[in-house]
């Protein structure tokens, strides 16, 4: 198991699809961000959707992405609506 699938919310798929983008590291994700690496993956997969953007905010921030804030899940969801 690589250091990517240790955090909350990233299972071996998003794992995957994460070192796809050129994302192998904690510090890579946190770098670029939930936004850009979603953006990334719905490159490659088109399927991306909010649910995967708020687990990586969550896995960032080191929590399950249910538990993020209001505020983040607000931000997200608009930053979401935008880009689909």
């Amino acid at each position: 198991m690589s250091e990517l699938r240790n955090l909350p919310n990233i299972g071996e798929n998003n794992e995957e699809q994460l070192n796809m983008v050129g994302i192998h590291t904690y510090d890579d994700l946190a770098g670029i961000g939930s936004c850009e690496a979603w953006l990334r993956i719905k490159a490659i997969d088109s399927s991306a959707c909010l649910n995967r953007l708020m687990a990586l905010e969550g896995a960032i921030q080191k929590i399950r992405w249910h538990d993020l804030s209001d505020s983040d899940k607000n931000k997200l969801k608009d930053f979401y609506n935008s880009n689909k």
